[in-house]
């Protein structure tokens, strides 16, 4: 029994290991060189960032006039509300109160010569708006589309709150007179002459102190006499006004007083 070896257990985790293959080693098991090999290289892509679309000079010279007439659409717009509110514009008012025929007879060439009296009432209903008369007015007389005479308002300043009253001298020729006779004769046994006066005139609008520039009134009445003789009391049988405006240098476009306020 003495001879029994004894046998101690060995703690296997407290003896170091060593590694099979060190790191450092180049040689497999078998004694051959192990050969290493760079990794692959590694290609790279460029990467592309999009940038934001740059707008053009004309795309931003547009964007800037449209908000500058939008700002200034705004400010007339206020400007005109205030001005209304403070000087409330109304529209003068007209009246044909008289009709004379001073002439109204044909020439031995087969001309007719006419010539009118008439007597018109201007009524300015406005409180603090006064209106300057220019020269340079008409007042013409048609029967259906041929004009019988013309003549001009006097020039003169209408204050506030004003009614003038004008005595306007019209005279004219027509070449067909003989043609306009025959058939006024045969209107004139109707007892209804249908008469159309067409007035223009350039006026300046005084709002306080402020003076506007020149515009034009159009001013058209149809009126229904019952006789056109000469040197005789002409009634009329009715009237009525159907357009009073402001016209521009072309006179054939009347936007209103109003609008011109």
């Amino acid at each position: 029994m003495a001879d029994h070896q004894r046998v101690h257990p060995v703690d296997l985790e407290a003896r170091p290991t060593a590694p099979l293959v060190s790191r450092e080693s180049s040689r497999s098991e078998k004694g051959e060189p192990i050969e290493h090999y760079p990794p692959p290289p590694r290609r790279t892509f460029p990467v592309s960032h999009s940038k934001p679309p740059k707008r053009s000079c004309c795309c931003r010279c547009l964007c800037w006039t449209i908000s500058l007439l939008i700002l200034q659409v705004i400010v007339v717009a206020i400007a005109g509300a205030i001005l209304y509110l403070v000087f409330q514009p109304k529209l003068p008012k007209y009246s044909v109160d008289r009709l004379l025929i001073t002439s109204f007879q044909p020439n031995s060439d087969g001309s007719l010569y006419a010539q009118f009296n008439v007597t018109i009432t201007a009524r300015n209903p406005n409180k603090k708006i006064g209106i300057y008369y220019e020269d340079g007015s008409q007042l013409s007389v048609y029967y259906t589309d041929t004009k019988l005479c013309e003549g001009s308002l006097p020039k003169f300043y209408q204050g506030h709150q004003n009614t003038t009253v004008l005595n306007v001298a019209l005279t004219g020729q027509v070449q067909d007179g003989n043609a306009l006779m025959s058939t006024l004769t045969a209107q004139q046994q109707t007892g209804s002459i249908p008469l159309r006066l067409r007035a223009r005139v350039p006026v300046k609008v005084k709002l306080g102190k402020l003076k506007l520039k020149k515009v034009k009134f159009l001013v058209r009445c149809n009126l229904v006499v019952d006789s056109l003789a000469a040197n005789g009391f002409i009634r009329i049988r009715t009237s009525s006004y159907v357009k009073h405006g402001g016209v521009s240098a072309d006179e054939d476009e009347a936007e209103g007083l109003r609008r011109s306020l």
